[in-house]
């Protein structure tokens, strides 16, 4: 990195926020694509955890459902603590390229090494193991919070343009599905491939890893050429910085909102090597076609929850989506007595809100920011990123939680043969529930905290230094 962060100075007052009304500030779609890039390491990491940890824990190295369940769920909870740190510190990072750049590449070699360790197994299987993930783990999310933190906090400060950041995030979220669907549909096929069971873990935990620097390296360069952001006045304290994000109605709104939903998605992540095994009796293709089926229309529909936006609002096709994914994933309750065709089609569905329901939450975001850069002409996107990908990444670890504690309380019987043990007709029932109901009810339910949310284009372009004019609680 160019600099170190800028200990407890701060820059120049007076200095004018982004423009937040729609403008001509369009970027070229090189920096969209390149900025794009970046998803390849977030989607690798947000994604093989979380489909592949919890039953690595349960079925290669004999840890009990509960105890797995802790120890995906815990490392995570650090998130909460050190996202919003790494927020302020780039926010206060001064460099030729930039508040964010410089974390793009050092956090995101970091994660990709990491990654790969969480996976080593130096110890074999048994308690010791599961120690070693936990505490792996949590290194590994440690570099991803330096990563991803300045990473999101980007769109707020590369353009001003309402529409703008939209289109952004249709390119990150295009890119994000290929990257869920590369490394959740090829991340099993190689382990697979290299023995199953530790060894192939540990393959696969390579494969990942380059994946992560694929894209840390790619979204480096790739922005090499982007604007870096109007620097303004930062609130003097972490403390006095969070007070103002919690007094930002929207963000609250929007923030509670993508937390549960994102534990929503993440029972469904964390279910589907189960729910192929168990329940659609698939244990060698199966996973593979479910995380087609998931994420494959993401790649299709794009184009179209885009159009929707510009047609009825962010707000509304997040709502559209969210209840398009809750919808499918009820009915998919009805799997044992359906064809695979139909429970394929269903789970085409639920990849098909989910789509959505991203594009516009990681859209409406950035509006946040903006929001709140033109009311109180500071500069604190870092904080912003900061909270959103803790409460992101807690929700991602809360669904294996959630879904490990299902198993624990049905009676799921672990395994260290690197093969799931032969299961009671209660377990398996638990299996359904978590991976179907379970996510439905908190994608579905979380669209009612929506409500105190109000940003719109008009009341952007009215937003004032200081809070002139419009308040946000």
């Amino acid at each position: 990195m160019d600099a170190p962060p800028a200990g407890t100075g701060s820059p120049a007052v007076g200095t004018p926020p982004p423009t937040v009304g729609p403008t001509a500030d369009r970027l070229p779609r090189g920096v969209h694509a390149g900025y794009a890039l970046g998803s390849l390491a977030t989607g690798a990491f947000g994604t093989v955890p979380g489909l592949l940890l919890l039953p690595y824990l349960t079925d290669t190295l004999g840890v009990a459902a509960g105890v797995a369940a802790l120890l995906v769920l815990l490392p995570k909870a650090w998130d909460v603590l050190v996202n919003p740190v790494a927020g302020r510190i780039s926010d206060r990072t001064r460099s030729r390229r930039g508040a964010r750049r410089p974390y793009l590449l050092g956090a995101g070699l970091a994660l990709a090494v990491l990654f790969a360790a969480i996976f080593a197994a130096p110890f074999g299987t048994g308690p010791a193991a599961g120690a070693y993930v936990a505490l792996a783990f949590l290194a590994t999310a440690t570099a991803f919070a330096f990563f991803q933190v300045p990473y999101v906090a980007m769109p707020a400060e590369l353009t001003g343009d309402y529409a703008e950041r939209t289109r952004m995030m249709t390119w990150r979220i295009a890119v994000l599905a290929l990257a869920i669907l590369v490394s959740g549909a090829v991340a099993p096929l190689v382990r697979d491939a290299g023995g199953g069971g530790v060894p192939g873990h540990r393959w696969m935990g390579l494969f990942v890893a380059g994946l992560i620097v694929l894209g840390a390296v790619g979204a480096y360069l790739g922005t090499r050429s982007a604007p870096t952001g109007t620097v303004g006045e930062s609130e003097p304290t972490l403390r006095a910085q969070l007070r103002v994000a919690g007094r930002n109605r929207p963000f609250r709104a929007l923030l509670l909102c993508f937390v549960v939903q994102s534990a929503g998605v993440a029972t469904i992540l964390a279910g589907v090597d189960y729910f192929a095994t168990q329940i659609l009796r698939n244990p060698d293709g199966g996973p593979t076609v479910l995380f087609v089926c998931f994420v494959a229309p993401a790649l299709l529909v794009m184009p179209l929850w885009s159009r929707v936006g510009r047609r009825y609002g962010k707000l509304a096709g997040l709502v559209a989506a969210s209840l398009i994914f809750a919808v499918g994933a009820l009915a998919l309750v009805a799997a044992p007595i359906l064809p695979a065709v139909a429970v394929y089609l269903l789970v085409a569905l639920i990849g098909v809100g989910y789509a959505g329901q991203q594009v516009f939450a990681l859209a409406m975001l950035p509006d946040c920011i903006a929001y709140d850069t033109a009311r109180t002409g500071r500069r604190q996107a870092g904080v912003f990123t900061g909270l959103w990908t803790a409460g992101e990444t807690f929700g991602l670890a809360l669904g294996p939680g959630l879904f490990g504690l299902m198993l624990q309380l049905t009676g799921y019987v672990s395994s260290d043969t690197g093969e799931a043990a032969t299961q009671s007709g209660t377990a398996r029932l638990g299996i359904l529930l978590g991976f179907t109901v379970l996510p439905a009810l908190l994608v579905g339910a979380a669209v009612l905290l929506l409500r105190p949310y109000d940003l719109t284009p008009a009341r952007l372009a009215g937003a004032h230094p200081h809070g002139r004019g419009t308040t946000t609680s």
